[in-house]
């Protein structure tokens, strides 16, 4: 953390959120999982589902200024009935995620947002969906990039049946036409200790996997994570009749690499 004081990493400003201080992060215990907050609505066969908050409280924010766009969206949920216990369902296409599926968004998830909790599955997907909403779909970018859901591929699920892990990961491989294989597909990967996410794009033609993690470390922290994703990757190459002429490179990024900055050049 000392040798990233005086870093500048450009970002879209309307995700800073500037504060004059710093909120105090909960604690979670190794091994359990993925936390009942980061667990999606989606998944609840794997983890017993969430209770919502007590209805009509207020949600609590953190002091200091915030961008324009962030006021206007807590004051719109301060003045909706998601105060009262209300729920919103967000359907998604197949064409996001290569399945149909469907999100539920509560106020405990606009809190994570407004107190910069740790962000749970549903809030990363409803995230990605509007990514693709807005930016994606009927363009050229469907070509060229796609999402695996983050509710089934993550540390909990592969230790409970990395077997079952590694088939869904191959069937949202094959989900694609043939003419329209995307050169990336991006993972965002729950750690499930302590609700760490890391972010994994796979690219199936060059045999290639980049690693990005916002802490210190590589992919040797999650051994059975790239264990599946080889073996996933090796397994619809071979179901195509793809020639493996080479190993499955693995690649760490950093925030400030020329990759990544290449990627928010393009989306932004």
């Amino acid at each position: 953390m000392r040798d990233a004081v005086g870093s500048f990493v450009g970002w879209p400003s309307d995700l800073i959120f500037p504060d004059a201080e710093t909120p105090t992060r909960p604690t979670h215990k190794a091994g359990k999982g993925i936390s009942r907050h980061i667990e999606s609505v989606a998944s609840k066969k794997e983890v017993p589902g969430r209770k919502l908050k007590s209805a009509g409280k207020d949600i609590p924010t953190t002091s200091g200024t915030k961008s324009q766009i962030m006021m206007r969206l807590e004051k719109m949920v301060e003045e909706s009935d998601i105060m009262h216990g209300a729920i919103r369902s967000i359907d998604f296409d197949e064409g996001v995620f290569g399945i149909a599926h469907f999100e539920i968004i509560a106020k405990e998830d606009m809190q994570q947002l407004f107190e910069h909790d740790e962000l749970g599955i549903a809030v990363i997907h409803t995230y990605i969906w509007y990514m693709y909403v807005t930016l994606m779909r009927g363009t050229e970018l469907c070509n060229r990039f796609n999402f695996i859901a983050a509710s089934r591929i993550n540390a909990t699920l592969i230790t409970k049946n990395p077997t079952s892990v590694k088939n869904d990961l191959v069937d949202r491989f094959m989900a694609a036409d043939d003419n329209t294989t995307p050169s990336l597909y991006f993972l965002p990967f729950n750690s499930g200790n302590g609700g760490h996410w890391v972010l994994v794009a796979m690219d199936l033609s060059r045999l290639i996997v980049y690693y990005l993690d916002s802490l210190s470390g590589d992919w040797s922290k999650y051994p059975s994570m790239k264990k599946t994703v080889d073996a996933a990757i090796l397994k619809f190459r071979s179901k195509k009749n793809y020639r493996n002429r080479k190993d499955i490179t693995w690649v760490e990024l950093s925030v400030l690499s020329k990759t990544i900055r290449s990627i928010a050049d393009f989306l932004y």
